[in-house]
């Protein structure tokens, strides 16, 4: 009797997470999975920057991306670290770095540094600012 009780129990808890993945939105949806590459359009540069862009309203976006151009150490092997400020992308291919975040995610890409220099870094955009794709 105790077994049958304890497998009457198992199925009914089996049916009921069944019942919840599958009022989840999107449950099992392939494309809502993070991607691995993409282009950026828009606004990108250093995860403080981002933050205090997004945090402006939009009158005041424009002045403070010019108030605030993209600046990176660049070091003798090429790598640019450090970065501060922000940077205009337009169509620009990026490598994702890390998507955990729910408003940004940091991508790896080139951007034209000063004396018209193209190295890559790793930057923060928003969200609604990179597509992914091929």
């Amino acid at each position: 009797m105790k077994y049958l009780l304890a497998a009457i129990f198992a199925a009914c808890l089996t049916a009921a997470s069944t019942a919840v993945l599958a009022a989840t939105p999107d449950a099992g949806n392939a494309s809502q999975q993070p991607c691995d590459s993409g282009y950026v359009n828009g606004v990108g540069g250093s995860a403080q920057s981002i933050r205090e862009y997004m945090a402006l309203p939009d009158r005041d976006k424009y002045r403070y991306v010019t108030d605030n151009p993209i600046q990176c150490q660049v070091g003798d092997d090429g790598r640019a670290t450090g970065c501060t400020g922000l940077t205009n992308l337009q169509h620009e291919k990026a490598s994702v770095y890390d998507d955990s975040d729910s408003a940004t995610t940091t991508v790896a890409t080139r951007v034209e540094l000063d004396h018209g220099e193209v190295h890559a870094v790793i930057i923060v955009v928003p969200k609604q600012d990179f597509k992914c794709g091929e």
